[in-house]
This record gives C-alpha cells, structure tokens and sequence, in this order.
C-alpha cells in the first residue's frame, strides 16, 4: 500500500509523494511519518514516468527503509501549471525541498532516467543530504537538437484518444515505430500514465511541458556535475538500453565513488522490464551503504 503525502516544491508547485510500506511508517496517531530511525529512500521517475512505477522497487524496499516515491513536477498527480517552470533547477529543487520536508536525508537517491539526472545534480548540490545514488539508464552525454525533432515528431505520432486500454498496451507495446520487437512491460508502463476523458483515454501529463523538460538537458552534457558526486554512486544499465557500456563506464571512472551494474533481458525501463534482475543488481550496493 502507499500513502500520499503532499509536500511543496519550488514557486509552491504541490508535490505528490508516496510513502510505501505495508503499513506505511507513521507516528501512533496514523498522521505524520515516524522518526523510527529508518533510513530513507527517494524515488524520482524519469520523463513521462510516476511514482507508481516505482511501486514493485518501493515494496521491497520498505522491508529495510522508509521509501517514498515523488510525483515530479509536470507529472502523475502533482502540479502541473501551465505557465510553470520546467528547468533543470526547478526538479532539483522541487526534489530537495521533497527530502527535507519529508525528514529523509541523508538519502539514498533512485533516479531513472531524467529522475536519475535529477538525483545526481542533487548529489552533487547538496552532499549533505545524499548519501548513497543509483543511476537507472541516464547518459551524461549531450544528446542534442536532432534527438528533440525526434521526441517532437514523436509525440505527433501517438494515436490520441486511445479508445481503450488495450489500445494503449498494443501501441506503446508493439505498433510504435520506436518499439523494435513486442514489449509488454513498455505498453503497461504507458498504461500507468494514461487517464480516462470523455473521449477516451489521453496522458496524464501535457507533451508540451515534456519538451519543455527535455529541452533543458538534452543540448548539454552533465559530466562535471558526475564528478562532484562524493557519495558512493552505481550506474545501472539494461544491455538494451540507452546508456552504451562504454559511456556507462566513463560515468562510472568519473564518478569518485562509482560503480557499475547491468542488467540482462532489459531496455531502457529497467527496474520495469526485468524488476527482480532489478533488484538483484542494486541490492549489493544497498547492503554495502548499509554496512558503512
């Protein structure tokens, strides 16, 4: 099970967090999180993702540490105002006023994807709050103009409405042209963000404001913030992925503390695609903050 927590982010976006744990940790009046001592986990979603995504990872993880998963900006069932901001510093800084409001730090940070870029600039901002960094499928590399056109004619060519759910699985599963061989965990995964309307099913999030996220990082590359990490950080990638080995590896030597993992069977959605390889491949780096 998870409970929300609402929390509020930079220019007073509200936040939606999740608390997993079954129960979820709280005080004897069932209100505020417990300070039981222990240590916290923050989930942060990639581009177009949820919190819930997390859900399988933050089941498991609750055995052992007060996980909360966050609904970023733009996304899920937080905010997402129209004229809001949607740069860099604003999801770093939504994130960070996430930890603090919810009594997490020192953390352990999970990021996928854009949620991975997130928790390393955090990392490297605010070391003080982080002590331990997983980061699922994110490259550090520029990936520049070309690589927006295509996430633009992308979005174009989604089928919207969806007349039923089933039309999203077989879309996003087997009939996009990005999907080269069916992928069932990829069209739920687009199930998860899809909403009903009264002419059918359409996402959660506005694609405009994803461009306008993506465009805040994908002309740049992200390598010297890699090198301020000082928290002992892991670098997860599917062998199907996005992030090759050979630039995995370079995140790994320029990150102080780094270490490397890969998972087999999976694309860019790792912790979904494969959750107990998943699983498998962090859960060593956990044991070993854990024992620091």
């Amino acid at each position: 099970m998870a409970r929300r927590i609402d929390v509020t982010g930079t220019g007073g976006v509200r936040l939606a967090a999740w608390e997993f744990g079954d129960p979820p940790k709280t005080d004897p009046a069932g209100s505020d999180p417990a300070p039981d001592g222990s240590p916290g986990v923050l989930l942060l979603h990639g581009l177009m993702g949820r919190a819930s995504h997390w859900a399988p990872t933050a089941r498991w993880l609750s055995a052992r540490y007060r996980a909360v998963a966050l609904d970023q900006r733009g996304h899920g069932r937080s905010d997402k105002p129209p004229q809001g901001s949607f740069t860099r510093d604003a999801y770093v800084d939504d994130a960070e006023a996430a930890l603090e409001q919810l009594g997490l730090a020192p953390v352990v940070l999970i990021g996928h994807a854009m949620g991975a870029l997130t928790a390393w600039q955090l990392a490297a901002r605010r070391p003080d709050l982080v002590r331990g960094l997983v980061i699922c499928d994110m490259r550090a590399s520029a990936l520049g103009a070309a690589s927006q056109r295509e996430w633009d004619q992308w979005f174009k060519s989604w089928p919207l409405p969806f007349a039923t759910l089933a039309d999203v699985r077989k879309w996003f599963g087997e009939d996009d042209p990005w999907v080269e061989r069916p992928n069932p965990a990829r069209g739920e995964f687009y199930v998860e963000v899809m909403a009903e309307s009264p002419d059918g099913w359409r996402p959660v999030f506005e694609p405009e404001q994803m461009l306008r996220s993506r465009e805040t990082w994908v002309y740049d590359a992200h390598w010297e913030e890699l090198a301020q990490v000082q928290c002992p950080a892991l670098v997860v990638r599917g062998l199907d992925g996005e992030l090759g080995r050979a630039e995995a590896q370079e995140m790994v030597r320029v990150l102080p503390r780094g270490q490397y993992a890969e998972v087999a069977d999976a694309g860019h959605l790792v912790h979904y695609d494969q959750p107990e390889a998943w699983r498998a491949a962090i859960e060593p780096f956990l044991d070993s903050l854990d024992r620091d």
